[in-house]
C-alpha cells in the first residue's frame, strides 16, 4: 500500500556506500523502472515480511540498465531516473535503496557470488524476495531456485512472488508499448497512477506565446520515455512549490514549422499567459490523448485546432472555462 507521505529514501550507489552498521535487513530486487503495479505487488510482499521482523525493506536496483551494458542496441528507454525510481519506491514501502553500478565486471558474477557479495555480506538479508520471473547473474543463470539455494548457505529465505495483472500483466515494457502508442489511459492503468516526465522548462522560440498558448517547454532525450507524438490532456506541477496546474500538452517536433527537430514536450496551462516558469523543474503527467500530431498548411488552421485542444481538455479535466 502506498503511503502519502513517505521520507525520502536513502540511496546508495555503491557497496561501498552502505553504512558499516547496518543491520538484518528484508531485500527486494528488480530494475524497477516505472514501478508499475507488478512492482508494488512484489514489494508489499516484501514489506509484509520486513513488519513481521520489524525489519527495513532495502530496494536493489541497478544502475544504468543491465541491457544498456550488455546490448546497448537493444536498451529500453527508461521510464523514470535514478531519483524518481527511489521516490516511487519509498512511496511503495521501500526505506532504502542500492543502485547497483552495473558494469561488466558485476555481470560476470555468478549467481551465488551475486547472492554472497550484496545479499549476504552488504545487505545481511534475512528475507530476499523477488518475481517469479527473476533472472540474474552471469548469462541470468539465477532463478528463484538458485536464490532459495544460495539463501540456505547464506541465512536467508527466498520468495518468488507471482506475476500480477491480467490478462495482461503489468511490466515496463507494457508500459513503454502503452506509450509508444499514445494509450496514456492504459499507461497509467498499469502504473497505477499518470505517466509523468520531469525535467527543467527551457527557452524555446516562444511561437506558442506568439499564438496565444504559451507554453513551458521540456526537452526529451533519446533515452527517456515520452508518448507517442501528439496532443494530450494532463497536469502540470512546479516541484519547487508544488503548485500543479491543468494542461493541453504537446508532444513532438511541431511539423508545421519548418527547421523544428528536436523532441520535446510543450505545456500550456489551460487559460493562462502570466506564469514565469524557465529554469524551473517540472512533472507533466498525462490523463487522456485528444489526437495525433498533424501537419497544417498554415497558422491559421493550427490556431483554430489549437483552440479545439484547449476546449477538449477542460472537458476531460473537468476544469471549468473562465
Amino acid at each position: 500500500m502506498q503511503t502519502s507521505t513517505p521520507r525520502e529514501p536513502r540511496i546508495w550507489r555503491s557497496l561501498a556506500e552502505i553504512p558499516g552498521d547496518l543491520g538484518r535487513t528484508v531485500v527486494v530486487i528488480g530494475n524497477f523502472d516505472g514501478v508499475h503495479l507488478g512492482h508494488q505487488h512484489v514489494i508489499r510482499e516484501a514489506r509484509a515480511a520486513a513488519d513481521a521482523e520489524h525489519l527495513p525493506v532495502v530496494a536493489v536496483t541497478f544502475d544504468p540498465h543491465p541491457m544498456a551494458v550488455l546490448r546497448p542496441e537493444h536498451a529500453p528507454t527508461a521510464l523514470t531516473d535514478l531519483a524518481t525510481r527511489a521516490r516511487l519506491l519509498a512511496a511503495a514501502g521501500v526505506d532504502d535503496v542500492l543502485a547497483v553500478p552495473f558494469d561488466r565486471e558485476i555481470a560476470a558474477w555468478s549467481p551465488h557470488e551475486f547472492a554472497e557479495r550484496v545479499l549476504g555480506d552488504a545487505l545481511h538479508a534475512t528475507v530476499v524476495v523477488v518475481g517469479a520471473n527473476f533472472r540474474y547473474g552471469a548469462r541470468a543463470a539465477g532463478d528463484v531456485a538458485s536464490l532459495a539455494a544460495s539463501g540456505e548457505q547464506l541465512g536467508f529465505r527466498a520468495i518468488g512472488v507471482p506475476l500480477d495483472g491480467g490478462p495482461q500483466v503489468w511490466s515496463s515494457t507494457y508500459v513503454r508499448t502503452c506509450l509508444a502508442a499514445g494509450d496514456v489511459a492504459g499507461a497509467a492503468e498499469a502504473l497505477g497512477r499518470p505517466f509523468a516526465v520531469r525535467g527543467e522548462v527551457v527557452r524555446g522560440d516562444r511561437r506558442g506565446h506568439e499564438l496565444g498558448y504559451p507554453t513551458a517547454n521540456v526537452p526529451t532525450g533519446g533515452m527517456t520515455a515520452a508518448p507517442a507524438d501528439g496532443v494530450y490532456a494532463g497536469w502540470l506541477q512546479r516541484l519547487d512549490t508544488g503548485e500543479t496546474y491543468p494542461a493541453a500538452i504537446s508532444v513532438g517536433t511541431n511539423p508545421t514549422f519548418e527547421g523544428e527537430r528536436d523532441r520535446r514536450v510543450e505545456s500550456y496551462v489551460l487559460d493562462r499567459d502570466d506564469l514565469e516558469l524557465y529554469d524551473v523543474v517540472v512533472e507533466v503527467a498525462f490523463v487522456e490523448r485528444i489526437r495525433g500530431m498533424v501537419r497544417f498548411d498554415g497558422v491559421e488552421a493550427l490556431v483554430e485546432t489549437m483552440a479545439g485542444d484547449v476546449a477538449r481538455a477542460h472537458e476531460i479535466l473537468g476544469v471549468a472555462r473562465p
